[in-house]
């Protein structure tokens, strides 16, 4: 329980900048949007920045929310958010992306992977188009399996198996990760059709499913290497992913 009552004004900011989505059993708390200038490629994107947080325990009461936070130790559980460019919600045309966490990837600028690549190609790609959202999913990493689990495959893929292989030998799906909250913010952000950036089916077909109107689809391959050769190979023979770079990835 909070020790004292929230300032009336600290509420009153926050209940302008809250909002309840319900997705089911659960509540989604979406807060934003919040002003957040981004350093891509030496320039400064402006973008609007909103972060959600899951919990079964659903109220309309901001102060009982907040007191809540405390008692779940979130600093040890991520949560996900998502970045916001331009007039999304009624822009005719916008692109999005479902980016899955990659901490060796996004942060240290690992070869092993491309998600570093993809994560600031997409909003590359977003910044130029004008209208978009980047949707940065962080109970995603190692497909679902949670960064220590990732870093036991890493050293099975160092002694030959193949990331696909690796992920099944510790007793995980091959893709565990799922998408439903993030398609109920985006619902909420936006009812227009949508255009997404990626190389993986399975994200196409979690918005169908979900009733979302998808009018198109951006491939994003590149910065191929010899580290990460044949796991790109094995997203595509293994993982199905969508290959238009054959000659790149024979």
């Amino acid at each position: 329980m909070m020790t004292k009552m929230l300032d009336p004004n600290v509420v009153s900011l926050l209940k302008e900048k809250v909002k309840k989505i319900e997705n089911g059993e659960e509540v989604i708390y979406l807060v934003g949007p919040i002003k957040l200038p981004i350093n891509l490629m030496g320039k400064t994107v402006h973008f609007n920045w909103y972060c959600w947080l899951n919990s079964r325990e659903a109220t309309d009461e901001i102060e009982q929310m907040i007191a809540k936070l405390s008692e779940g130790n979130l600093a040890e559980f991520q949560q996900s958010s998502v970045l916001v460019h331009g007039d999304f919600q009624n822009a005719d045309r916008a692109l999005i992306r479902f980016h899955s966490i990659c901490h060796t990837g996004d942060i240290f600028g690992s070869k092993r992977c491309d998600c570093g690549y993809q994560l600031k190609q997409s909003l590359k790609h977003i910044a130029e188009h004008g209208h978009g959202a980047l949707f940065y999913l962080a109970n995603h990493e190692g497909r679902g399996i949670g960064l220590f689990s990732k870093a036991l495959a890493y050293v099975l893929q160092e002694n030959g198996y193949d990331t696909v292989d690796a992920n099944l030998q510790l007793g995980f799906a091959d893709d565990a990760r799922d998408y439903g909250a993030a398609i109920e913010v985006l619902k909420s952000l936006r009812t227009k059709p949508v255009t997404l950036i990626t190389n993986n089916p399975r994200k196409l077909a979690a918005l169908q499913a979900a009733g979302m109107d998808v009018e198109g689809r951006v491939p994003l391959w590149g910065d191929v290497s010899e580290y990460n050769d044949k796991y790109l190979k094995t997203k595509i023979k293994r993982s199905g992913h969508l290959n238009e770079r054959r000659r790149a990835l024979p």
